[in-house]
């Protein structure tokens, strides 16, 4: 701005006042300063602005566990989509499923003073830091994982119900032993959820749970080796449940390397191509972008005034069925 005031032969503040259009310029003023600004390729630095007088930069900020895995992708298009026409823009953090990380981002959004924030939640993470800002009124909403340590408003998948209604999908197809692929640690919130369903489902059909039927990997080769001690077990299953989408594709791989053809499976969460997939994967689907849509949603809200209580979304999963997950048992004959 400074430079601008130089070129032209005014004060800075007469610059300010041109592009902020406050107060009288002279219109000659005015033409001579946006001519300097062009010219010299000036662009206003909106965060200092916002600053000064007290203002929130029109950016929401949002905090994911990892930037590699495609579900968060489409959890931020969705977003994304929702507030572009309200003219406020997505800024993207990855907390590498770190707890500390994941309190640093948060810390540089809010010093941005941003007019919201979304999180998915880390392990271990604790979110009692954010009860002031709350409380002053900023808009916060957690996806995939709820908060730890405060009330705040969340959207979620039903994954408890779903992975019920995949496990139960096995059972239906003659599977009595059905091993289950889940992620680490075992205490995220998501993984408890799914592995609570797939442990419903057995005992809604009066199966019994096998401990040495559950095995946990965090990423996609982790998956495949838990996947191969399974099938290595004495009693080994004749179906697996993958709790998430690297899971899923962790378990593909190892059944591949294994040539394993006849061992049902049913993912959560869909993966891109698991349609060309041989046998095509069957998949609890999530609806990420409707995930992102209403934590969207539920923001613009907030930033429209309403001040009730914290609220839940719960968003709905679907059973696709295409071939991995209709095998049967051998010597079990279809219905």
């Amino acid at each position: 701005m400074a430079d601008v005031a130089r070129e032209v032969g005014v004060t800075a503040k007469t610059v300010s006042r041109v592009l902020n259009d406050e107060g009288p310029v002279a219109v000659d003023t005015r033409e001579r300063v946006m001519a300097a600004v062009t010219r010299l390729g000036y662009q206003p630095n909106l965060m200092a602005r916002n600053m000064r007088v007290g203002a929130r930069d029109a950016a929401i900020g949002l905090v994911i566990p990892e930037m590699g895995n495609p579900f968060f992708g489409t959890v931020a298009g969705g977003i994304e989509s929702a507030i572009r026409t309200r003219g406020l823009t997505l800024i993207v953090g990855s907390s590498s499923e770190t707890a500390g990380l994941e309190q640093s981002l948060i810390a540089t959004f809010l010093a941005r003073r941003v007019s919201a924030l979304m999180v998915v939640p880390s392990a271990a993470s604790d979110h009692r830091h954010l009860r002031s800002e709350r409380v002053a009124g900023l808009p916060i909403v957690f996806l995939d994982r709820p908060a730890v340590g405060m009330t705040a408003d969340s959207v979620v998948s039903a994954n408890r119900e779903g992975a019920k209604t995949g496990v139960a999908h096995l059972i239906a197809h003659g599977h009595r032993r059905i091993g289950f692929v889940g992620d680490l640690p075992a205490t995220l919130y998501t993984r408890r959820e799914r592995f609570q369903g797939y442990r419903d489902a057995l005992y809604e059909a009066g199966l019994p749970f096998d401990r040495s039927l559950v095995e946990s990997g965090h990423d996609q080769e982790a998956a495949a080796h838990a996947t191969m001690r399974l099938l290595g077990v004495g009693d080994p299953p004749t179906a697996l449940f993958a709790a998430n989408n690297l899971a899923s594709m962790g378990a593909v791989v190892a059944l591949s390397r294994a040539r394993r053809r006849d061992v049902a499976l049913v993912g959560f969460d869909d993966l891109p191509l698991a349609e060309v997939l041989d046998p095509p994967l069957t998949v609890v689907a999530q609806d990420p972008a409707g995930m992102g849509a209403a934590a969207a949603e539920l923001v613009l809200s907030r930033l429209d005034g309403d001040r009730s209580k914290a609220r839940r979304s719960l968003v709905s999963t679907k059973l696709i069925p295409r071939g991995s997950g209709e095998l049967r048992p051998s010597g079990v004959p279809a219905s």
